[in-house]
């Protein structure tokens, strides 16, 4: 069986206490059949960090993007798109939008821009936008309307909205990835949502160090645990968790223009 952490932040894992190293974070996911993982930016200089810390290995891909929360007064786009061309980039992100921390007029607009400058890179380079929203929902759909993101796709990950917006998203030609959220006692209508979503628009991830599924609260999430979201959607989906790794690792691979050869 082959799982695929779709959203992980592996630069940002607790590698002074709970893990020895990035081998020690992969070697744990690699026993519970986790056995490829997205390491995704949040800022520039956080990419290149990444990058560095990483290194070039064949189970691991990178995304290059800035979060709509640490955009402060702006950034060189030249700089994202120049970043964003290397071969190792297989997405933009994550982008977005997200009002929930920020209200000011010119803080907004600052998310706008950058979220489509993302979009705009990503339709250039052929590359999928992943896409972070938290109380924005209609802006975030009206810019991947207007700017055209099913050109490049994406996905819109951590998914915790409404069933409109599933289907709005499914409609775009989106993927729609669930994190360790679905596994909340709380979240029954998010689990409605995930009954919904076909199996060839899935995606799993861990959104690691945060948001870690049940039996796991608590405690700092890490790719090998996607395994428990996996076993969960299987349940929510009926069907067995090797279809479940099947048809997720398939649409990871078709999303971000990776080798399946690479996901066996």
């Amino acid at each position: 069986m082959f799982l695929v952490d779709s959203h992980c932040h592996l630069d940002s894992l607790d590698y002074d206490e709970l893990h020895s190293g990035v081998d020690n974070v992969l070697e744990k996911a690699r026993e519970r059949d986790v056995k490829f993982m997205l390491a995704v930016a949040t800022t520039l200089p956080g990419y290149q960090a990444m990058t560095q810390l990483i290194g070039d290995r064949p189970d691991v891909a990178f995304s290059c993007g800035v979060h709509p929360l640490n955009i402060d007064e702006g950034y060189d786009f030249g700089e994202l798109r120049q970043l964003a061309a290397s071969p190792k980039v297989v997405a933009m992100g994550e982008t977005g939008l997200d009002y929930f921390y920020q209200k000011e007029a010119h803080q907004l607009k600052l998310q706008q821009d950058s979220f489509r400058e993302h979009i705009r890179i990503g339709r250039e380079l052929n590359k999928p936008v992943i896409v972070h929203t938290r109380d924005a929902r209609q802006d975030t759909l009206d810019i991947l309307t207007e700017e055209k993101a099913g050109e490049c796709g994406g996905v819109l990950h951590c998914f915790t909205e409404d069933l409109p917006t599933a289907k709005y998203l499914l409609d775009l030609g989106f993927c729609i990835s669930f994190s360790g959220i679905v596994t909340f006692r709380n979240a029954e209508a998010l689990r409605e949502v995930a009954r919904y979503v076909p199996l060839d628009r899935l995606l799993v991830e861990t959104d690691s160090p945060y948001l870690a599924p049940v039996p796991h609260r608590g405690k700092e999430n890490q790719p090998a645990y996607v395994r428990d979201v996996a076993d969960y959607m299987a349940v929510l989906k009926g069907v067995s968790v090797e279809q479940l790794a099947e048809a997720t690792t398939a649409n990871f691979s078709r999303l971000f223009h990776i080798d399946s050869a690479r996901l066996i």
